[in-house]
């Protein structure tokens, strides 16, 4: 399933990683492992921002995703399951609308 990663991450240590040039090997290292489908960089409440779109197999796999992040930045994680469009094709939403509206 494709679950949409949010990571905020806190001013330090990735002030200290930049300055100390690691912040880009640390980050392509996280990205190499976990594998996302896409990136994109940002700022959220004043703070960097990763938003990840991951694949997720089973709930078990979350902490492989997070664990990078907490331990190397101390960073908060937040999943969100999204859809393409073809997922919401097959959602059965007539269904729903008959069996609840």
């Amino acid at each position: 399933m494709k679950m949409l990663l949010t990571v905020q991450i806190p001013h330090e240590p990735f002030n200290s990683l930049v300055k100390s040039g690691k912040a880009g090997e640390t980050l392509g290292h996280i990205l190499e492992t976990i594998k996302p489908e896409a990136v994109y960089f940002t700022e959220q409440d004043g703070m960097r921002c990763g938003i990840f779109l991951v694949n997720v197999q089973d709930s078990s796999d979350v902490p492989a995703f997070a664990e990078p992040f907490f331990l190397t930045f101390q960073a908060s994680c937040k999943f969100r399951i999204v859809m393409s469009p073809e997922d919401l094709q097959k959602a059965g939403l007539e269904e729903l609308g008959k069996k609840w509206g």
